[in-house]
């Protein structure tokens, strides 16, 4: 399905730029691709009607996936097992947006000393041992 924005639950607005800045990535959208990859690693599942609301940070498709959107889209089409034209592909992309933002940034919150590219550096080896251990 062809959409053309999408926008964070209004906690995640400041969640965002805290993320942004903590972890010195530059471009918001940087810190929402990561946050979609670690929710759908996380292995939740949303139903389309768990949208939260939309008063947040709002990100054309463009910017939010850059040259990457089908990469995104056969991302969420094969976790959900659906069709790329699903009605419902923009929902699961906002709840995965808001939960890996959410998932992020309560990992991080009660650790000031936590330098952004240790804790990035971790998640990455952590999912590739992760894919590793499956291929064995």
């Amino acid at each position: 399905m062809v959409f053309s924005q999408i926008r964070t639950s209004h906690r995640n607005r400041e969640i965002v730029a805290e993320l942004t800045r903590k972890f010195n990535l530059g471009a918001e959208n940087i810190i929402a691709r990561i946050a979609i990859g670690y929710s759908l690693r996380s292995g939740v599942k949303f139903a389309p009607t768990d949208v939260r609301d939309s008063g947040g940070k709002e990100y054309s498709r463009n910017v939010l996936f850059g040259n990457y959107y089908s990469i995104y889209e056969a991302l969420i089409c094969t976790y959900y097992q659906i069709n790329c034209n699903d009605k419902d592909l923009p929902r699961y992309f906002k709840m995965h947006l808001d939960d890996g933002l959410q998932r992020i940034y309560d990992d991080i919150k009660d650790n000031p000393n936590l330098v952004g590219y240790d804790y990035l550096f971790d998640k990455i080896q952590s999912g590739l041992d992760y894919i590793c251990q499956e291929k064995i």
